[in-house]
């Protein structure tokens, strides 16, 4: 019985020895955990200060919302206390510290890529402003020579003749006496100009008695047109093809009655501008 006693009160030591030890090494590997843990949070929130820097800085953050999202996964998962278990956190985590060392390295690269950047911009806003001013002088120079051809490529009239038909198509020459205008017969030619381009062109003539009122009659091909913004009445008009050729117009306006004695001016126009003047008086 002595034997058995000893032997059992020794089983006993051993076994609450035994005891105490797995306490410990489990309170040992409880702690660990909590501070691999409390590491990972860290780092989530050292992850979330690179993202937010490298992303100002203009770098990639791929790598590092990777490495984020698996923190949060980590941190969600129910882990267990175990050797193994913590041994893998603590690799993760030796590998998240290396990524931030990495960054931080990279992201003083991109501070010395961003500051040449600055440099070259404040080179390139310098020379940006050069060229600035020598496109607005070309462009002025531009507009300056397309206002040159602009008025060189307007039409002029020449060899202007107003005579008076009778009814028997009899012409006067002005001055000349109303009875003896049944129409009105106006000719001219369109002068040469080799600056301006061959197209369709309408003219219009404006016959201006000394009142300076224009003959206008729709129902005799009398129309509107604007000029310097401004509509203004023209006596008749023809649609012609320029082509160069000095062509000569004709354009016969039957007033439908007497005419009133003075003088009167005739202005010819075309793409609101005045192409030439002619004049005549009625007795």
């Amino acid at each position: 019985m002595a034997i058995v006693i000893i032997i059992q009160g020794i089983k006993i030591y051993l076994d609450t020895k035994e005891k105490q030890e797995v306490r410990t090494q489990l309170t040992t590997t409880e702690e660990e955990l909590a501070t691999t843990m409390q590491r990972m949070t860290e780092i989530r929130t050292e992850l979330d200060q690179k993202i937010a820097e490298v992303a100002k800085l203009g770098g990639n953050v791929a790598d590092l919302e990777r490495a984020k999202a698996e923190i949060e996964n980590e941190l969600k998962r129910s882990i267990r206390a175990t050797g193994k278990e913590i041994k893998a956190l603590k690799d993760r985590v030796e590998g998240y510290e290396m990524l931030l060392k990495n960054k931080d390295e990279e992201i003083e690269k991109l501070k010395n890529v961003n500051k040449e950047l600055v440099t070259e911009n404040r080179s390139l806003k310098t020379q940006k402003n050069q060229l600035g001013d020598s496109i607005s002088r070309l462009s002025q120079t531009k507009e300056d020579l397309t206002a040159k051809v602009a008025i060189a490529s307007q039409l002029k009239v020449e060899n202007v003749r107003i005579v008076a038909l009778n009814d028997r198509g009899k012409e006067r020459e002005s001055p000349f006496k109303s009875r003896q205008v049944g129409k009105l017969k106006i000719e001219f030619n369109i002068a040469e100009n080799n600056v301006a381009p061959i197209e369709g062109k309408k003219i219009m003539v404006r016959i201006i008695d000394e009142n300076n009122q224009v003959l206008f009659d729709v129902s005799r091909g009398s129309g509107t047109f604007i000029f310097n913004g401004k509509e203004e009445f023209y006596t008749a008009a023809q649609e012609v093809l320029f082509d160069n050729t000095k062509q000569k117009l004709t354009y016969l306006y039957d007033k439908g009655s007497e005419y009133a004695s003075g003088s009167y001016t005739l202005e010819v126009y075309t793409d609101n501008y005045l192409m030439g003047r002619g004049e005549f008086v009625v007795k």
